[in-house]
């Protein structure tokens, strides 16, 4: 995978994102998508390997659409500065994502701003067992790669209905967002070992994201 000339093409893309110049460029945008799928299938066959319970998915449809919805957003521009790709993507379930943009790459998992049902689920799972989630969240391994949870800047300031103010897990309780995030730098991604550090990633996620995952389907 040329991670080289997916960097440029974004670079290129990001100067003139104009629908214009993406319809008098598209083979390149296809070649270099192309690559990416490749390279996002193959990743995918590893995983696969590690997790029983590995969810595959073509690199196709791994990965999103490079064009922002302006439907909802029409301040943004035409198109992303970054391919973004979610394997181990099981219905209803968090994804494991790999963001590759022009200021910001990381791989993150868990859940982002979910729908309330989504987040009852998980605030139910820790009000029965949250020893379990703080055990797995201060483990070494997770601590090593993420540092913790991402930052919630939109956490309730009191209990979420239902629950104590004086719960052991009000900490968690009155979190909107679930996550963990890890963070590369472009040399990261053109370095040989890229994928192979993104394996080592979604091990370490893996307790975190199953914990979060059976929340929301048990």
């Amino acid at each position: 995978m040329n991670f080289e000339r997916l960097f440029d093409f974004l670079e290129t893309l990001n100067k003139n994102n104009k629908k214009e110049w993406m319809d008098e460029h598209r083979s390149l945008y296809e070649n270099v998508k192309t690559d990416y799928v490749k390279w996002l299938e193959d990743l995918d066959l590893k995983l696969s390997k590690i997790d029983e319970d590995y969810y595959s998915s073509s690199g196709k449809k791994a990965i999103n659409r490079i064009n922002n919805n302006l439907l909802y957003h029409p301040n943004k521009p035409t198109y992303k500065d970054h391919f973004g790709a979610g394997l181990d993507k099981r219905p209803k379930t968090g994804d494991f994502y790999i963001h590759l943009g022009i200021d910001d790459i990381f791989v993150a998992g868990g859940f982002y701003n979910p729908k309330s049902e989504i987040l009852k689920s998980i605030r139910e799972a820790i009000d029965y067992n949250g020893d379990e989630f703080k055990d797995i969240i201060n483990s070494k391994p997770f601590q090593k790669n993420f540092g913790g949870l991402m930052q919630d800047e939109d956490q309730l300031k009191t209990a979420p209905k239902g629950f104590s103010q004086d719960h052991k897990h009000i900490d968690l309780l009155r979190l909107k967002s679930f996550a963990a995030m890890k963070s590369f730098e472009r040399k990261d991604v053109l370095a040989e070992d890229f994928k192979d550090r993104v394996i080592e990633t979604y091990k370490a996620m893996l307790p975190f994201r199953r914990y979060l995952n059976k929340a929301v389907t048990v």
